[in-house]
């Protein structure tokens, strides 16, 4: 079972804001679990938090701009892109400024500084969106996509395409995030010759420099316009008699653009607030689709917000049913267990098959047959048994009392053929062997029940 992460220690760095030209610092903290990505604005009274969410977004033009109460921050994907490609789950990052510095273009200096600090493994359990389905958005004007499918693992596949004779069909692909660091870290946003004047009267790209951006020139301009572009960015003048990338610093790949294209992808994912489990491929990405993905994503975390567990029949079961006898005493008719498919120091899942031969169907009812609701909360109980049994040295000699249910409810009826699901995990740490734990039941993708649960484990004399 994979664990949380956050920084071992904070790093700083400074440079300037694209968009507003201004001396920014900032500062990645370390961050307690469950803690998420927070953005705090050291500049202004009371230093502000806003969450790094997609439902905290309310721009997307040429970056990703976060607010809450009147609080901003712009430009913060290159920074999550990389915290996300190193599986960091807490963060506290303070600015002060209303943007991220801009350094390179590229996420390449964050992760260096991720790289310098360290990471450390945290007691809370990962939470995995986990995609069990196709999910699409589209936008028929620009012909851009994004598309998630399942996956075992998390990837991007990136494609771009631009009405230019010097940019125009790319393509890139993130296979695992070990890759990132070396494949995708370094590439640097871009921007169109033609675009900026644009960008200027839109008061944006004050800091922007042949340094911090490939400059695409594919259309001629005339030398006297290109040296007005250059002394309003105050940034020297340029010759240039041929169309192609007009930078101080090479490319670092043949395809920086479509590598960078990746690199917002995951940053403007990363503001779902958990790591994905599928593959994603985006044809013609930009921030406002990216952010479209991000917000459905959103809107379904909230409405299921536990995931239903994911069940392979073929993968042998943790603990089958003989095992589960020799830990648990109940037997026929009220061992309202079948088998353990995931078992953790937090977490565990199990599976109850539901047949119409329950000796309970016989009266609960004979023409209605329906699970009794407390026995969906007593197979709870069991499978969060061998949870708390889990924890001790051997198990065989102890029992679990359970000492208190709260806040049990019923959503779904549960009737012959129906598959259960369980998934119960510890809401503190078991302390003198005491324990509580939450539990939810499934059908399908259907969450039918759930409770808290507290119990005592106690050695048989």
């Amino acid at each position: 079972m994979q664990k949380q992460k956050t920084l071992a220690k904070s790093f700083s760095l400074e440079g300037k804001g694209l968009h507003t030209g201004l001396d920014i610092h900032i500062t990645f903290n370390p961050a307690p679990e469950n803690h998420g990505y927070k953005v705090k604005r050291i500049d202004l009274e009371d230093s502000p938090v806003v969450d790094a969410l997609a439902e905290n977004v309310v721009n997307t033009q040429r970056g990703t701009v976060i607010s809450k109460s009147g609080i901003q921050v712009s430009t913060i994907e290159h920074a999550m892109a990389a915290l996300y490609a190193f599986e960091i789950d807490n963060c506290l990052i303070e600015v002060d400024a209303p943007e991220f510095p801009i350094l390179d273009g590229s996420s390449y200096y964050f992760t260096q500084g991720i790289i310098d600090s360290g990471i450390v493994e945290q007691n809370a359990p990962k939470d995995y969106y986990i995609v069990k389905q196709k999910i699409e958005v589209k936008d028929d004007e620009t012909g851009s996509s994004l598309i998630l499918l399942p996956d075992d693992s998390f990837s991007v596949h990136t494609l771009i395409s631009f009405n230019s004779p010097v940019l125009s069909n790319q393509f890139a692909t993130l296979n695992d995030l070990s890759e990132f660091a070396d494949q995708i870290a370094a590439s640097r946003t871009f921007v169109f010759v033609r675009e900026v004047e644009m960008l200027l009267k839109n008061n944006l790209i004050k800091g922007g420099d042949l340094d911090n951006a490939i400059v695409i020139y594919d259309q001629k301009i005339a030398q006297e316009s290109l040296d007005e572009l250059a002394d309003k960015l105050n940034i020297p003048r340029k010759n240039i008699d041929q169309l192609g990338y007009i930078n101080n610093k090479p490319l670092a790949f043949d395809n920086e653009p479509a590598r960078h294209k990746l690199i917002d992808v995951i940053g403007d994912l990363a503001l779902i607030g958990k790591p994905i489990k599928g593959r994603i491929i985006a044809t013609r990405p930009g921030h406002k689709i990216n952010n479209q993905l991000a917000k459905l994503i959103r809107k379904d975390i909230k409405l299921n917000e536990i995931q239903a567990p994911v069940y392979n029949p073929n993968i042998p079961p943790v603990m089958d049913i003989n095992r589960i006898k020799e830990l648990l005493p109940h037997r026929y008719p009220f061992l309202l267990v079948d088998k353990i498919i995931e078992l953790g120091d937090e977490r565990i899942v199990g599976i109850k098959n539901v047949t119409v031969n329950e000796p309970f169907f016989q009266g609960h009812f004979p023409q209605e047959p329906i699970m009794p609701g407390v026995l969906l909360v007593e197979a709870m109980a069991q499978i969060g048994g061998l949870l708390v049994l889990n924890s001790v040295e051997e198990p065989e000699r102890y029992s679990t009392y359970f000492m208190k249910i709260d806040g049990v409810k019923f959503r779904q009826m549960v009737v012959p053929g129906d598959t259960l699901f369980f998934r119960l995990e510890l809401l503190a740490p078991i302390r003198r062997g005491i324990s509580s734990m939450k539990g939810h039941v499934f059908v399908g993708e259907k969450l039918v029940c759930e409770a808290e649960l507290m119990a005592q484990i106690v050695k048989n004399k």
